[in-house]
């Protein structure tokens, strides 16, 4: 009989700890870690968080950039945690969403995006989803960011990586490989990091940008 791993059945040291700071979820920690090495966060800048509950990501990023600064988080649940003033939560599909709904506070410095698929225990289509909300979120980021900015990507560990890499590296100046500490051991995540811009987003274009067949669901544990 197959058993819950145990590393989901019980809270470990980045759960405890993100509890006692006061953040719904461990994942805080995997985004501190990006920005310890990378610098992704500056003062003042305008982030746009996707797939964004239960809202640990959207606290520390709107810590890193301070009350001059403005976060749109985006996710189809609706986040419980009390936001900043800082932060603007919106429900939304993803998937679905266009520059109507998600632009209004760009053009973006950084884009998160620790969006998920609803896994199904199917190991293949399950990467293959997490593959096309990333496609989604580089589609969001050629016509919302700014240039000089940078982007954060979540993929389920596949053969699509090194086309993910590639498709990043089009864009952007360097694309860094990171699986952080807080990462769960038999976790299939990895997050690609996409630092400066080459050129700023098609931030012009008015409509819906076109979108796929997966349904996002935030799996920040």
């Amino acid at each position: 009989m197959s058993r819950k791993p145990r590393d989901y059945a019980q809270p470990d040291r980045f759960t405890k700890a993100a509890r006692a700071a006061g953040y719904p979820a461990r994942s805080v920690f995997k985004l501190e870690e990006i920005q310890r090495r990378f610098r992704i966060f500056k003062p003042g800048q305008r982030v746009l968080d996707l797939g964004a509950a239960p809202g640990s990501w959207t606290l520390y990023a709107s810590q890193q950039v301070g009350p001059a600064g403005r976060v749109l988080a985006v996710d189809l649940s609706a986040i419980a945690e009390s936001l900043p003033s800082n932060v603007v939560a919106r429900q939304a599909d993803v998937m679905l969403a266009g520059r109507a709904e998600l632009g209004d506070l760009g053009p973006y410095q950084v884009v998160l995006s620790d969006m998920a698929p609803r896994t199904s225990g199917a190991k293949a289509r399950d990467q293959a989803l997490s593959y096309e909300l990333c496609q989604r979120a580089v589609a969001l980021t050629d016509e919302l960011a700014a240039v000089d900015s940078h982007v954060v990507l979540k993929l389920f560990m596949s053969a699509d990586f090194k086309t993910l890499e590639r498709t990043l590296l089009e864009r952007y100046a360097e694309c860094k490989n990171v699986r952080p500490e807080a990462t769960r051991s038999h976790s299939m995540e990895v997050f690609l990091v996409g630092l400066r811009r080459r050129t700023a987003g098609a931030s012009s274009t008015v409509g819906t940008i076109p979108g796929g067949a997966p349904e996002p669901t935030s799996s920040r544990t």
